[in-house]
């Protein structure tokens, strides 16, 4: 069977182009998000999975939780989807299209750990050094890890840099190690 996301890719690009002809790529985004977490619950894939149960209970059952969240294009991707045997595609389906997004809007979701809380000072400096460095509009998110023991893990995409102590200690074990 195909990868997972390599079924989804053209899902997600068409919902890209449809949502961006509209000039709608935020709502597509939130309705995406929120399809997608029902669809990952494991109740609901408990259900999805079942082949007792029906395509249209599913679509009732999906359309009953989101109700007027959902507007008639995302009620139609589902009926879609389901018509298609390929609901339980919708995290990838969602994931994918918020990389599109973040191409065409020239944006990029940063995550910084670090042993101590980061200063909103610090968070404008590394958005900016990261701005600088990758050409897009950075979105931070912090997270404190206290198994670092200092510095900070910054990923921003495929870019990781580690200026941990407990990554330098790594680094250093693993050279004497040669």
């Amino acid at each position: 069977m195909a990868e997972k996301s390599t079924v989804a890719r053209p899902y997600a690009q068409a919902i890209f182009d449809l949502a961006r002809s509209q000039g709608a790529l935020r709502e597509w985004s939130d309705s995406l998000q929120l399809v997608a977490a029902i669809a990952a619950d494991t109740r609901v894939q408990r259900l999805i999975t079942n082949p007792r149960v029906r395509g249209d209970q599913l679509q009732t059952l999906l359309l009953d939780i989101g109700g007027a969240r959902f507007n008639p294009g995302v009620q139609n991707l589902i009926k879609v989807l389901i018509v298609n045997r390929r609901l339980v595609l919708l995290p990838e389906i969602a994931a994918l299209y918020e990389f599109y997004r973040a191409e065409a809007e020239r944006t990029l979701q940063a995550e910084v750990v670090s042993a101590f809380p980061v200063s909103d000072e610090q968070q404008k400096n590394i958005a900016a050094a990261l701005k600088k460095r990758l050409g897009r509009d950075i979105s931070l998110t912090c997270k404190v890890d206290n198994d670092l023991v200092g510095g900070a893990i910054i990923r921003a995409g495929d870019l990781v840099i580690d200026g941990s102590v407990k990554g330098q200690l790594a680094k250093l074990s693993g050279a004497l190690a040669r």
